[in-house]
């Protein structure tokens, strides 16, 4: 009887990018249910990959075990005793380097994602911009694997299926017969960030309709404060944020019917979940690869370039241009609640 092979996944952050792996993985068991996977990530986004067959998940321990160059050595060593066949990296950062390198040293094939940063340069460039989708980082993946010899094919994706939730969660969140509309308002930079003004407007448009519960996501102490004033006392309006685990903000995202969303990871995690997912875009744009999964292109609202043609200015958000600040505006509050309602009616 042969050896069942063993491929190992590396992507370690950042959560978009880590939920962004999740529907490639899925294929992947699917299409190679006798092949095993190991995901080495941080122990945060361990619930991501539960229910996909053949996936265990290794927990990296970058603040201890694994940290530094010894550490690298030290986790190099403990994944080597997994008898890896292929490595995986999907993450392609030093650290990812170092082990996919020590793998390759001991003899075993190993490919990375190659994250087409030219391309996006030329995208988000001030001059000489070249206005064009680059690959998506779904089809940067999946020419990974093609690399160490497995193609993949995304067009037929099977989704988990809605989870049934359990009571500990229906005390605690009012989870009623009605459209489900998760917002998520949020986002690691404020160039991806929709005006609170303009989405207060939204959510009080949307809290009009008695048939639509409106459930808000966020962490963080300074986010709950904000998500608790856009509530506004409405009573189909219910704050998620510091309710819940990870593992319980995931069955509830399942059973969303549309969830709103910044070029965030929230957007991704629904993605990843067959959520539909409506995006709304700043200073990045879905031409940088990042557009949700098995997203219509017209679910993405990008801000107006006619005004500001400079857009994208930046592949994450982290670079600013100077009178640039309110590209977002552009996007109105009836346009979202519009497309919200198309959605899901």
């Amino acid at each position: 009887m042969s050896k069942t092979k063993h491929i190992l996944v590396i992507r370690l952050s950042a959560m978009g990018d880590v939920a962004m792996t999740v529907p490639v993985l899925r294929a992947f068991s699917i299409q190679y249910p006798e092949i095993k996977i190991t995901v080495v990530s941080r122990p945060f986004f361990k619930p991501f990959f539960m229910d996909i067959p053949n996936v265990n998940f290794f927990v990296v321990d970058l603040n201890e075990r694994h940290k530094g160059f010894l550490g690298l050595l030290r986790l190099f060593s403990d994944l080597k005793k997994l008898k890896i066949d292929f490595v995986a990296d999907l993450h392609n950062v030093l650290r990812s380097k170092i082990i996919r390198t020590l793998f390759w040293f001991s003899g075993k094939k190993v490919a990375a994602t190659n994250k087409g940063r030219k391309a996006k340069k030329e995208l988000t460039r001030q001059e000489n911009k070249i206005f064009q989708p680059v690959k998506s980082m779904f089809e940067n993946h999946i020419e990974t694997f093609v690399k160490l010899g497995f193609s993949l094919d995304l067009s037929n994706s099977v989704f988990p299926e809605k989870v049934i939730l359990p009571k500990e969660i229906l005390n605690e969140i009012p989870f009623l017969n009605k459209k489900k509309i998760g917002i998520a308002p949020f986002a690691q930079y404020e160039s991806k960030a929709y005006p609170l003004d303009l989405m207060q407007k939204v959510i009080d448009e949307l809290a009009t309709n008695s048939n639509y519960s409106i459930y808000l996501f966020g962490g963080g102490k300074k986010e709950i404060e904000l998500l608790n004033k856009l509530q506004n006392n409405h009573k189909n309006v219910v704050v998620l944020a510091g309710k819940l685990k990870l593992e319980q903000e995931l069955a509830i995202i399942s059973n969303l019917d549309v969830m709103l969303s910044m070029d965030s990871g929230n957007a991704h995690i629904a993605a990843m979940l067959g959520v539909k997912v409506i995006t709304l875009w700043g200073a990045t744009h879905p031409y940088t690869g990042f557009k949700p999964f098995n997203q219509p292109d017209d679910y993405c609202i990008t801000s107006d370039r006619e005004k500001f043609p400079l857009l994208p200015t930046s592949v994450y958000g982290n670079k600013q241009v100077e009178g640039y600040e309110n590209a977002m505006r552009t996007i109105l509050p009836e346009k979202v609640v519009t497309k919200i309602k198309n959605v899901i009616s």
